[in-house]
Parts: structure tokens; sequence; C-alpha cells
């Protein structure tokens, strides 16, 4: 007996761009941010080049015909939802992605690649002139600071001056322009998003690394296969950007250069969230069998997992109203899920800044028996004082006391202390790069103290 097929329909989006032999950037970046992204991913390849992390050797314009060739093939066939473009190369292809996206009634994004992220250059600079009809056209421009000064002339090395840059291209015809903030010094990028409505910004914390390769190529198509799936365009730009602020993060590190953004960043992460789960749960069933009760604060023990590329408290999970203190052992008040711890997930969240292998963590009591007991635990614990946070570091205590405990540690912590204080009650975080170790590590702590009673 056969099966019955299940088809289904993704929206499409078409990117014309060049090809990266390493991977990271061009056609290859467009198609696995597109496909990450829950579209199909269609392509016009408009240039062939020899390059990877370190920079690019080589680099090879296919004929127009052939450029055009596969553009009428994939709009002749397909419902394209999208269309983004990215290296171009020549005048005579940027005209023919000026006519693709013409005869088109779907958003495009129009990303001008003139320089590679190694400093190479990718565009003829007698083909400059011809973007202005293809920004005409578009529904969105990319461009970072210095691809805006190529457009506009105006300098960009500021969020007021990438204003003007942005107001300037809306001005050439785009619906819309992003100035990207990543060239422009400072510890925070800062983007601007203009229309011919509202100016908007967007700004985070810029990641200490050099591997940026591609990230032009995935913010650029991760906003055209949001525009595919029917969002707002500031819906989708804040959502590319979301998206490439972590592929920055937890970049790939491949080759023998910087590295590249990771692509599929975001649904790695969701692919992980269910196992992180279960990972939380088989925890509390280990916990309750012991009966940690010993170990409970007042406040209630909290198992809290974080997927990989867990960046917010609801990408951690952890026991929906904690694990407390019954009459005869311990209970988890309810199940498992996703944003339901706040403290401890900030606390995780805090110490991945300095370790980004540490993925679980357990909040514990402290008092004198179980003080005593840390020195059973296989590293080092490191403490904090609650009566020394600073005024500015009100609202932030939680951040603070793990930037303040790694900061004076050598190595990783496996656990973390902290005295009392006031409104806050003295318990230490065991944390731990999986779930096995963070159980080891508390119930290990439970025999100590049992011992020493």
């Amino acid at each position: 007996m056969t099966r019955t097929e299940a088809p289904v329909t993704p929206p499409v989006v078409l990117t014309i761009a060049g090809s990266d032999s390493g991977g990271g950037a061009g056609i290859q970046a467009d198609l696995k941010t597109i496909e990450a992204g829950g579209a199909f991913g269609t392509s016009a390849i408009t240039s062939v080049t020899a390059q990877n992390t370190t920079g690019v050797e080589s680099t090879h314009v296919l004929p127009t015909d052939e450029i055009a060739a596969q553009c009428g093939a994939v709009r002749s066939d397909f419902d394209v939802a999208a269309i983004k473009t990215g290296m171009l190369a020549t005048s005579d292809v940027i005209d023919i992605a000026t006519d693709a996206v013409r005869n088109s009634d779907a958003p495009a994004v129009v990303d001008p690649v003139m320089v590679a992220s190694s400093g190479d250059r990718l565009l003829e600079p007698a083909a400059e002139a011809a973007y202005e009809d293809l920004i005409a056209e578009s529904t969105l421009v990319t461009p970072n600071a210095d691809e805006a000064e190529v457009l506009t002339d105006i300098e960009v090395t500021d969020s007021a001056r990438a204003q003007q840059a942005a107001e300037q291209l809306v001005e050439m015809g785009a619906d819309a322009a992003l100035v990207k903030g990543g060239h422009v010094p400072g510890d925070d990028i800062v983007d601007v998003l203009a229309t011919g409505d509202s100016i908007e910004t967007v700004r985070h914390t810029r990641v200490d690394t050099e591997a940026t390769h591609g990230s032009g190529c995935t913010l650029s198509a991760a906003i055209a296969t949001r525009l595919a799936h029917g969002d707002d365009l500031t819906v989708a730009v804040r959502t590319g950007i979301d998206l490439l602020a972590r592929a920055v993060r937890y970049n790939l590190d491949v080759g023998e250069g910087p590295g590249a953004v990771h692509h599929m960043v975001a649904a790695r992460d969701q692919a992980e969230r269910d196992p992180t789960a279960e990972r939380v749960a088989e925890v509390v069933r280990q916990f309750v069998r012991r009966d940690v009760s010993r170990l409970v604060p007042e406040v209630g023990l909290n198992v809290v997992g974080a997927t990989p590329y867990a960046e917010v408290p609801t990408e951690c999970a952890a026991v929906e109203g904690r694990i407390t203190r019954t009459l005869d052992g311990v209970a988890a008040n309810r199940g498992v899920r996703f944003g339901a711890s706040t403290n401890v997930a900030r606390f995780l969240l805090a110490a991945r800044e300095f370790d980004s292998d540490l993925r679980f963590a357990v909040n514990c009591r402290v008092d004198d028996e179980i003080e005593a007991a840390l020195d059973a635990l296989d590293g080092t614990v490191a403490e904090y004082d609650p009566a020394n946070r600073p005024p500015e570091a009100e609202g932030q205590t939680v951040e603070w006391a793990a930037t303040q405990a790694f900061e004076a540690s050598d190595t990783t912590p496996v656990a973390i202390a902290g005295r009392a204080g006031v409104g806050w009650e003295p318990t230490v975080v065991v944390l731990a790069p999986d779930s096995a170790t963070l159980a080891d590590r508390t119930i290990g702590l439970l025999d100590a103290v049992t011992d020493e009673e």
C-alpha cells in the first residue's frame, strides 16, 4: 500500500547574487538563511567567486544572457513572494536585476554588495551609478556605512549621519532604507531604518568577534524571507536584525580566517527546545527521588536549562512554580516550560557571557553546613556580596552578581555563592555544561551536607 502524499507550500524567495565557494556568504548564505526561515529558496547566480574565510582570490561574472535566463526560469514556474539581490558586479547585471524586480509584484530587498568583509572590492566602480535605478524599485535597501557613503556621498560616522544617508536613499526612490551600523565604531551597533513616514533605530550590543563573513547576505535574506511570509516591513527588519545578532555571536568557527556567521542559528536553537526541556525534567525527577529538601531555599528551588543559543529567559526551560518542600520530601509545583524562571535564568544567561558552554543551573539554599560542604564540589566556588552592589546595578543585581563572581575567578566556577542582603536570601547557584553534570554536582553537595550532619 502506498502512502498518501502531504505536500507543503512554503513561500518562494528568489535571490540574485554571486556564489561564494567558501559557503559563508553569497548564494550559499542566502539559501541557508531562506530555508532556515521556512521559505523555499531559488536563485540566479550572477558570478562565481573563488573565496574562503581569508579573502577573495578570483571572480568570474557569468554571461548576462545566462543570468537573465535563470531569473526567467524561476519566475515562469514559481510564485515568487520576495526577491533579494546581493553581489551584482557590473552595470549590465544590475540592469537585469532591476528588470526582474520591476516586473514583479513581490517585495524586493536590495543588499548593495560592493566590498567583501575581508576588504576586497566586489563591484566595478562604473557599475555604482547603475544602482540608482535598482534602489528606486526596491522595497528596502540595506547598505552598510561604507556602501551608504558610496551611494549618497555621506560619510556615515554616527547614527545621525546614518539617518541622513537613509533618508537620502528613500528620496532616491526606495520604499525604505536600513543603514547598518556594524562598521561604525562604538560599544553598541545602531542600525537606522528610514521610511517615507518615520525613522527608527535598532540598538544592540556589539559582539567582540571578527567572524562576520556573510552578515550582510544573511540579514537581507532573513528580511526577505519574513516579507515573503507576509510580515510588516518593520517587523521583518527587527526580526532579521535579532537573528543576525545571534548568528554573529554564535558564529561558525570554520576555515583559517575569522569564520562565518551562523545562518541556521535560529532553526538549530528551535530544534533544541524539546530536548532541553526533557533534560530539565529528568533532573527534577532525580531531585524528587533523592529528596533534595535540605537544599531547597525559602523561595523554592528551580532547575533551569538554556538552549545552546539562548539569549533571553524565555529561551530557558524551568519548573513552573519551582520545586518546594512537602511533608515527605519535595515536589515540582507544575511542569517544565520555557520562560518559567526569571532570576535563575538571568543568572545562567549572565554566566554564559563568560562561558557559553554553560547550559544548566540550579539555585540552592546556603547555611553554615551547606557552605562548609561546598568544598566537596569538583571545582572553583566563587562568591559575591550583595552589600557591594553599586547603585547603578539596581535592577541588574543578578547580572552584577554573576559578573563579580566570574571576574574574580581564574576558571569557570562550578558554583557561585552569595551572602545574605537586604531582600536577598543567601543562595548558591550550581552551574554545569550538561544536565547530568548538574545533577551529579547538586546531589554530591547534598551527600556532603548529609555527611557533615
